[in-house]
């Protein structure tokens, strides 16, 4: 199914309805491949984002999920938190009992306690709770920019290439298989970058590295024509060991054809999303948007790190390992 810019917003108020009233779960909406051209649409975007805010009706399942790996990545962050909250209800407790013995203190008289201890407890109870609530309130801060990361990354995920093959993939389908560099900025510098990597080009394949050139303010590819032809679950991660011996080996068989389809460089599809996600991701970073940069994504689909200019490929050849290596099956 072929969903087409004129159409994205009446697809993501049908989608919204489905998460609403009829249990729909955010996962469908991205592993889906009929909605493949739906999510390279900016309805989709804001459709995401809505979900990663957590709205009751939209988005509970997937904020949960997104939580879920945020407290893998920072496992932690709840224990933290716990202490934080559990601190500052006990210098709240002690803050309750010292306040009438500060007043009593101050007042003077026989039997008032001595103020400037009494004082001073009060002062430790204080800045007990201000720094408790400040490291919660600073965690908090941490864990929604991880978990915009985390969308990020996702939604980095369903970008879709063109292969050498002129078969056009998700970039998720591209994971355990290929280390994607993707390089970003104007036509000179994005070239002479290609050019210079075609020294190391053997090199660089037997890291898996495939090359994703994005060109600022290039021209959107005719998606719309084209489609995301090929079979539909051609690139399916491969199933649990519960499914049946003919689903595993179908999954094993497209996943080695992919393999064989994957060469050193794919043209991307819809660059104006590409350009967009790369925008956002230069500005989590504190870069300028719109600089040339480039960005080395891990074998698992995240991202390993990014750099302004031109990449430095004798010192990406010394940091990635061989796919073959220990190193790039953990990675995986």
């Amino acid at each position: 199914m072929l969903i087409g810019r004129g159409e994205g917003k009446k697809t993501a108020d049908c989608l919204r309805t489905a998460l609403k009233e009829y249990d729909l779960k955010f996962a469908t909406i991205l592993n889906d491949p009929d909605l493949a051209s739906f999510r390279v649409l900016p309805e989709f975007k804001e459709l995401q984002e809505e979900a990663r805010l957590g709205g009751e009706d939209v988005g509970y399942g997937f904020r949960r999920d997104l939580k879920l790996i945020s407290e893998v990545q920072a496992p932690f962050r709840g224990v933290r938190k716990f202490f934080y909250v559990a601190f500052t209800a006990a210098a709240g407790i002690s803050l309750f009992f010292t306040l009438p013995r500060l007043f009593f203190a101050i007042q003077g008289g026989e039997g008032a306690p001595d103020i400037f201890a009494t004082t001073q407890n009060a002062a430790i109870n204080i800045a007990g709770i201000v720094v408790f609530v400040a490291l919660y309130i600073w965690d908090n801060k941490k864990e929604e920019e991880q978990l915009a990361q985390i969308t990020r990354n996702e939604t980095l995920s369903r970008l879709p290439l063109r292969l050498s093959t002129n078969r056009v993939v998700e970039l998720v389908q591209l994971r355990d298989t290929a280390r994607p560099v993707i390089l970003a900025g104007n036509k000179e510098s994005v070239t002479t970058a290609m050019q210079k990597a075609e020294r190391f080009r053997l090199e660089l394949l037997n890291r898996g590295v495939i090359l994703v050139p994005v060109i600022w303010g290039e021209k959107e590819s005719q998606i719309e024509k084209r489609g995301f032809g090929g079979p539909k679950k051609a690139a399916a991660a491969l199933p649990s060991v519960g499914e049946d011996f003919e689903t595993r080996a179908q999954s094993i068989t497209a996943k080695t054809k992919l393999k064989s389809e994957i060469r050193f460089k794919a043209e991307v599809v819809s660059p104006g999303e590409w350009e967009r996600w790369i925008k956002e991701q230069q500005k989590s970073e504190g870069v300028t948007p719109g600089e040339d940069v480039y960005i080395i994504l891990r074998l698992d689909g995240r991202v390993r790190r990014s750099g302004r200019g031109l990449p430095d490929w004798n010192q990406i050849l010394k940091e990635l390992p061989p796919m073959e290596a220990l190193l790039s099956k953990l990675e995986r």
